[in-house]
């Protein structure tokens, strides 16, 4: 049996109709899973869904918001025996501390940190009482390192890690494993004006090892890894796929 596989399975992808989110859902179809997309938006949760059963896959949708955890808990449990969530939404406003405003501030933790604590507390009762399950949430590489403008959304992405682990301590003996992912510079429409910029785009591709950009589907292939017994005896682990980025020191190739 090949553990990498999810045949027959159900995931549950939130964040599904863009980005990440959307890497996400067609990598557990492609994996064999039934994929349940949830977005706020209904309509690109549909399309991914859609493509999915175009290619081959079964998957199906509908509107959640992340931060509504009794819709949460109607929707996950009209799914049956649950294999897996993975939960992607969240939001940056990119302004330097001192130039934050109150409401900015609360709407990037809200969904950001709010939004990853309504998945852990309705996913985690849910499949600890189903008997286990895999609980998947997105960090960031700016859970460790940061830039001018990143600091309210990177705060949020280290408590996210941490709340990863916590959950998996917690959650650990009723058979619920809870890793996170942490993202480098991935190619989303919510990095587009940044990759508009030759500048930044070119600054931000040599940041890594590889010299480019991360595409989402990379991402959705760690998500399933996540959710596939591939990584059963994983939990607690925040996995950087960020093709380099902080493993590397700086832009500069000295001469050996």
């Amino acid at each position: 049996m090949n553990p990498f596989r999810l045949d027959g399975s159900t995931v549950a992808v939130i964040g599904a109709g863009s980005g990440i989110g959307e890497g996400a859902a067609e990598a557990c179809g492609r994996q064999g899973a039934i994929v349940a997309c949830f977005d706020v938006n209904l309509l690109a949760a549909q399309a991914t869904a859609d493509r999915i059963v175009e290619a081959g896959g079964k998957a199906e949708a509908a509107e959640l918001d992340i931060l509504d955890p009794e819709a949460m808990k109607a929707a996950l449990e009209s799914l049956g025996t649950l294999r897996g969530v993975v939960a992607t939404p969240g939001v940056n406003v990119r302004k330097r501390l001192l130039d934050y405003q109150p409401d900015e501030f609360d709407r990037v933790v809200r969904l950001n940190l709010g939004g990853a604590m309504c998945v852990l507390q309705v996913a985690g009762r849910l499949l600890s009482a189903a008997g286990g399950g895999s609980i998947v949430l997105l960090s960031s590489i700016r859970s460790q390192v940061v830039e001018p403008g990143q600091g309210v959304y990177a705060a949020t992405k280290a408590g996210i890690a941490q709340l990863a682990r916590t959950a998996a301590a917690e959650l650990g003996a009723t058979g619920v494993r809870v890793n996170a992912l942490a993202p480098g510079v991935i190619d989303t429409p919510l990095t587009k004006p940044i990759q508009q910029n030759e500048a930044w785009n070119r600054a931000y591709a040599g940041k890594t090892a590889l010299g480019r950009w991360g595409r989402s589907d990379e991402i959705g292939n760690a998500a399933a890894f996540l959710v596939s017994d591939a990584s059963s005896y994983m939990t607690g682990a925040v996995l950087f796929v960020d093709g380099g980025w902080t493993a590397i020191d700086g832009r500069f190739d000295p001469p050996a």
